[in-house]
C-alpha cells in the first residue's frame, strides 16, 4: 500500500488515500474526507511505482 497526498478538487484541502499498488491499473469514487464530495480517482502503477494519479470531481 502506498499514501498519496493530493488537493480534492472540491475544497481544495490536502488529503491523503492509501492506494493498492499491486494492481496495476485501478479507477474508483471515493468520497473527501474533508468534504464528503465523490471524488473519482484513476491510478495508474508500473513495477509497483505510482506513474499516474487522477483525481477529478463529479457534479452532484
Amino acid at each position: 500500500m502506498l499514501e498519496h497526498f493530493f488537493t480534492c478538487p472540491h475544497c481544495w484541502e490536502t488529503i491523503s488515500m492509501l492506494i493498492d499498488n499491486s494492481i496495476s491499473k485501478q479507477s474508483y469514487i471515493e468520497d473527501c474526507e474533508v468534504c464528503c464530495n465523490p471524488i473519482q480517482v484513476s491510478v495508474q502503477f508500473f513495477n509497483s511505482e505510482l506513474v499516474d494519479f487522477q483525481a477529478t470531481s463529479i457534479e452532484q
